[in-house]
């Protein structure tokens, strides 16, 4: 299942800023594209001609790349793009195969104030039709988002297609007062932060052993005896004492010859220990979170004003201590503030009175004029303010 995503920027530069947050994110180039259209009667996408002829026409050329964007069984659709990029609009489409990723590039490219391609065709055709031609821009920021089977894309902000969903930031929209009620809901977002871990790999050893032979040279001296046999003649009388040798004899003398031997024995000489040593290490996250602050501020008209009643208040019981109200109205609003705190609905003062001397000790700081014990009696009139 391939997913698309489509929004139109009223300028090129938005739309290449969203396209190169994309790139940053982790998208690649060949699934962003930024389709517009230029004065030489041709439709570029990301930099690249998608092609026209002379005889077909910059118009034509647009509804064909939107048609192959859609399908040909969408043409509201694509006509409607093409419309919009012909008029100078420029259209950021990015294809993936996940949902959760088209959520997320959906979030980046909402940063960059996409137009609502429909709501604005709508107004469009309504000041046609009342004889008009011109409206106001709408500011609310609008993508189309919409999945199709392989060979086919598609998306529409509508939500006409039976697989497509519409997705916009519900916090930028205008909130709507309920006729029936006549109350009207802010949402009170406050983000957490939860920092966990996972082991992952970095690296490592691997050793091999092996067998490996060196050639070895020494010299030895060897010893090795010869037998010689020498025939001398001799002429001379038998010595009487020598008659004996007139018998048999054998003698024998043998040849020796050292031989060299080669004996190899083995010793170890080294020993190569691999382990792992485990040490631990402090690493400190820094990051933000978002939450909501709503402010209440009276419209003209309203009797009696609050800045009107905690003047009085201080007239009433703190002028006298000398100052001024300027060092009071700090104490009369965190109160009134506080008191309108998600996180102290429902609570009385005795429940939260030593939060939020922590809280101001934080904030104006434990000394000087502004202590707690001088101002804990306006934060409270400013408490009750709220509460009655």
């Amino acid at each position: 299942m391939q997913h698309t995503l489509v929004a139109v920027f009223d300028n090129r530069s938005d739309a290449q800023n969203a396209m190169d947050e994309l790139l940053a994110s982790g998208f690649t180039r060949d699934n962003v594209y930024v389709s517009s259209a230029d004065l030489s009667g041709t439709t570029t996408t990301a930099g690249a001609t998608l092609g026209t002829t002379h005889e077909e026409g910059v118009g034509a050329s647009i509804k064909h790349f939107f048609e192959n964007l859609f399908g040909s069984d969408h043409d509201e659709h694509a006509t409607r793009y093409s419309t919009a990029v012909a008029g100078g609009q420029h259209v950021l489409t990015l294809t993936t195969s996940s949902e959760p990723e088209v959520e997320r590039a959906a979030d980046v490219i909402e940063r960059f104030g996409p137009i609502d391609i429909d709501e604005r065709h709508d107004l469009a055709g309504n000041a046609a039709s009342l004889g008009t031609s011109a409206y106001q821009p709408q500011t609310s920021p609008s993508l189309a988002a919409g999945s199709m089977q392989s060979g086919t894309q598609g998306g529409n902000l509508s939500g006409s297609l039976s697989d497509s969903t519409a997705r916009s930031d519900s916090l930028q929209r205008e909130t709507a007062v309920d006729q029936t009620t006549g109350k009207a809901a802010i949402p009170v977002v406050q983000e957490e932060v939860r920092v966990g871990k996972r082991q992952v790999e970095r690296g490592g050893v691997r050793v091999f052993s092996r067998m490996v032979e060196t050639p070895v040279n020494e010299t030895v001296s060897l010893r090795e005896e010869h037998v010689s046999v020498e025939r001398r003649p001799v002429d001379q009388p038998l010595d009487p004492a020598d008659v004996a040798a007139l018998k048999d004899q054998t003698i024998e003398l043998r040849e020796t010859a050292e031989e060299a031997i080669v004996q190899k024995s083995a010793r170890v000489v080294e020993e190569v220990v691999v382990g792992k040593e485990v040490s631990q290490r402090q690493q400190n996250i820094k990051d933000t979170v978002r939450h909501t602050e709503v402010e209440v501020q009276p419209l003209q008209g309203s009797a009696p004003d609050d800045d009107t009643y905690y003047r009085n208040d201080w007239q009433t019981n703190y002028a006298s201590l000398g100052g001024t109200y300027d060092d009071y109205a700090p104490a009369y609003r965190y109160g009134n503030e506080m008191r309108r705190d998600a996180r102290y609905q429902g609570r009385n003062w005795d429940d939260v009175e030593s939060d939020l001397r922590s809280d101001w000790d934080t904030r104006y700081g434990g000394s000087g004029s502004s202590t707690w014990e001088r101002m804990k009696a306006a934060v409270r009139s400013g408490w009750n303010r709220m509460t009655s």
